[in-house]
């Protein structure tokens, strides 16, 4: 019989939420009334917002956690120092932890924070009490980083760093601005709370609000107000089935600053290697999400209707992959025209193919999310 008695409480991490949320939500206020805080303080909090956060997503996670891309040792100390800055665990235990997530999604043995366990659990809840105390670090899934120098300096200097970083920081920009416990409290305490619950986010409302665009094998959600908050960490269902790809929002219209800076950081060399997921498989995923919703409405009420469905998107399919298998050869055609004016005929030729395949595909895609939505 399953015990239903709750683990010890970790006390440190419980103090740790409990005064900072406290003296967010109370001393700020006060002292903002009664004092005043400069507009040097405000701009302060959000910069150091901004860091922290990116270090999390770009560093923490996409560089990490899923090895996206490859960053320059510059970059990977700005990340490391942002992280220790952001007070969520060294940069190696975050990564285990988070494949684990992805490993065991929504599974309660083995998901650190699995959703299915309810949203307190998964935002916070899964840190206060040893739920995770049978589940010795060895940090077995991370050798991978173990390799990295940085990683491993700052995981041994964790809390060193987070002194300096999280107390310090704000100490100094205190001291700079004229007004030292403005500072610890906005940039120190207000800051920290924020970066923390917009990063749980990700971890509870992502698995909770939103769409399922790509999958509905996990409980991850696509959620355009979450990027927002989270620098594009909100297109969650994309990420738990591309999980491979340093993009979160892949759409141009999509808020994912994380992916900007990533992208724009590989024009100077600060990075390389970016990892992008074939756009056949994301439009063929899309396609399968929404034939089974097709078929969850419809079921069996009509049988000739599904058979339509499924027939379109069978052809669908395959005129997806002719057209996706005719743009490499565009590509590959293009680069040997460089090499030899020979080839740029072939091209010209190849290029009229795949514009007519494009407006081919994009008629039959209309036409099927039509029917399939009907």
């Amino acid at each position: 019989m399953k015990s239903t008695e709750k683990p010890p409480v970790i006390w440190l991490n419980s103090l740790l939420f409990i005064i900072t949320f406290g003296v967010a939500v109370i001393g700020v206020p006060w002292y903002a009334f009664s004092h005043g805080l400069s507009t040097g303080l405000w701009l302060a909090m959000l910069g150091t917002i901004v860091f922290a956060g990116i270090s999390i997503t770009a560093g923490y996670h996409r560089l990490w956690a899923h090895k996206t891309y490859d960053a320059h040792w510059s970059l990977r100390i700005l990340f490391a120092l942002g992280g220790a800055l952001a007070v969520q665990n060294s940069a190696l235990h975050w990564s285990s932890d988070h494949r684990e997530h992805h490993k065991h999604v929504d599974h309660d043995e083995h998901d650190p924070y699995s959703a299915s366990r309810g949203f307190w659990y998964s935002h916070i809840g899964w840190m206060l009490r040893e739920y995770q105390a049978n589940r010795y670090h060895d940090y077995n899934n991370v050798k991978d980083l173990q390799q990295d120098p940085i990683v491993m300096w700052q995981h041994r200097n964790y809390l060193t760093l987070t002194l300096l970083t999280a107390i310090g920081w704000p100490m100094l920009i205190g001291w700079l601005l004229g007004d030292m416990l403005g500072g610890v409290l906005l940039v120190g305490f207000a800051r920290l709370v924020i970066n923390h619950h917009t990063t749980f986010f990700i971890n509870s409302l992502a698995h909770i609000w939103g769409k399922q665009t790509y999958t509905d094998r996990n409980s991850a959600r696509d959620n355009g107000v979450l990027a927002l908050l989270t620098f594009g960490e909100g297109y969650h269902n994309y990420h738990h089935i591309f999980s491979a790809d340093y993009r979160n929002g892949i759409r141009w219209w999509h808020f994912d600053p994380t992916k900007w800076l990533i992208r724009a950081c590989s024009w100077i060399g600060l990075t390389r290697n970016l990892k992008r997921t074939n756009p056949y498989q994301i439009e063929r995923a899309r396609l399968e999400m929404a034939l089974k919703k097709a078929q969850s409405t419809i079921g069996s009420r009509c049988a000739d209707s599904m058979a339509r469905i499924q027939a379109e998107y069978d052809a669908l399919v395959e005129r997806l992959r002719e057209y996706y298998q005719l743009r490499k050869k565009l590509f590959d055609a293009r680069a040997q025209a460089l090499k030899d004016q020979m080839h740029w005929p072939t091209v010209a030729e190849l290029q009229q193919q795949v514009t007519y395949l494009r407006r081919a595909v994009s008629a039959q895609k209309r036409y099927f999310m039509t029917i399939s939505l009907a």
